[in-house]
């Protein structure tokens, strides 16, 4: 069946080396975007944005970022008046809102992105590698939440 594993001692939890790590990561993040003005949840967002390559509905937005609408909005806000992007209003229903990358947004993305990948060669992993541990990591969280959500 599934890994037989009791909580005994706290540096064996996995739970606690994601926790450890996250906030490692957080600092690592707050750093390396400081000079951009932009928080880990900004950079994320710029990111679901340059993959589309295109304008993203809200909702679709929410849902890519696993954030509700109650955080991106205002994170949305903040972006849009610290010039990342721009709201535009669908000709054909109003009440449909895109969000799209700025011209900023757009001039900054290669800097940013060779910021960030200076950054992780400090992490001394190969491509293959860090592939791997994404996928193994998302697989993990997939698991837990498939399990949860049997259990309610």
């Amino acid at each position: 069946m599934g890994l037989e594993h009791k909580p005994d001692k706290l540096d064996d939890e996995l739970c606690f080396a994601i926790y450890t790590t996250q906030k490692i990561y957080n600092k690592f993040y707050v750093e390396s975007l400081k000079e951009y003005g932009l928080t880990y949840p900004q950079y994320i967002t710029l990111l679901a944005l340059w993959e589309n390559n295109e304008p993203m509905m809200i909702k679709e937005l929410g849902k890519k970022l696993n954030l509700d609408n109650g955080t991106l909005t205002p994170l949305l806000r903040r972006m849009e008046k610290e010039g990342w992007v721009d709201r535009k209003r669908s000709k054909e229903d109003a009440r449909k809102v895109y969000i799209c990358l700025s011209r900023k947004a757009r001039v900054k993305k290669c800097e940013i992105k060779q910021k960030m990948t200076s950054c992780f060669s400090l992490v001394d992993m190969s491509a293959d590698e860090y592939r791997h541990d994404v996928g193994l990591i998302k697989q993990i969280g997939e698991k837990i939440a498939e399990s949860t959500v049997e259990d309610n």
